[in-house]
């Protein structure tokens, strides 16, 4: 039994249907906690982790830049972070080669940079960047977009497998803070701003 109540699956708290795509199955005595089978159940749950999103750029010629949220501090001392890309992108094989990248962690207003960037039908030569402000990097020569919250540029010191991503865990080599004041977030499939804060006066 869980501190909550609620027994676990290893307490055969969960009541067992097919496991087919769109097979629901509900915590016995608890209609509230459920779960959706299969591919799509898995979206679901994911996507209702909030997350910040990032432009992650490569300063290759042309430079290649993609926007993602799969992007996670690790330590702080040795300083690292990590990046999941996927398999065939651009930008994983640019990674791969070069071993490097930078992130940008975009601020509120940047959300058409995020589907810029996202966008799979985007351009994959210089016209990439167009329209959006940015200077290389002085360690990777990566972009970094101007008016994000914060930037970091990385060097590649493990390449991991992780199904259809790779995961790039990296040192940092040099980070700062920019001119952003309200992060972007990522939920549920769509771009948000944070909610003010409610006024207790």
């Amino acid at each position: 039994m869980s501190p909550w109540g609620v027994r676990t699956s290893a307490e055969d708290g969960l009541t067992r249907g097919r496991v087919s795509h769109g097979t629901v199955r509900h915590a016995r005595g608890h209609p509230d906690i459920a779960t959706l089978a299969g591919e799509r159940g898995l979206r679901t749950a994911l996507g209702s982790f909030a997350t910040g999103v990032t432009v992650a750029t490569v300063g290759t010629d042309p430079p290649h830049g993609m926007t993602a949220n799969a992007f996670t501090s690790v330590s702080l001392d040795p300083p690292l972070v990590l990046l999941c890309v996927r398999h065939g992108s651009a930008t994983h094989s640019a990674i791969a080669d070069l071993g490097a990248f930078a992130v940008s962690v975009l601020a509120a207003d940047q959300a058409v940079l995020a589907r810029r960037f996202a966008d799979p039908l985007r351009p994959r030569d210089h016209t990439q960047f167009d329209g959006a402000a940015w200077c290389p990097g002085p360690r990777t020569g990566a972009p970094l977009l101007v008016h994000a919250l914060a930037w970091l540029e990385c060097q590649v010191t493990e390449h991991l497998d992780g199904g259809d991503h790779s995961v790039f865990l990296a040192a940092v080599l040099d980070s700062g803070r920019g001119t952003g004041r309200d992060p972007l977030v990522f939920h549920r499939s769509g771009y948000h701003r944070l909610a003010p804060p409610s006024s207790t006066g």
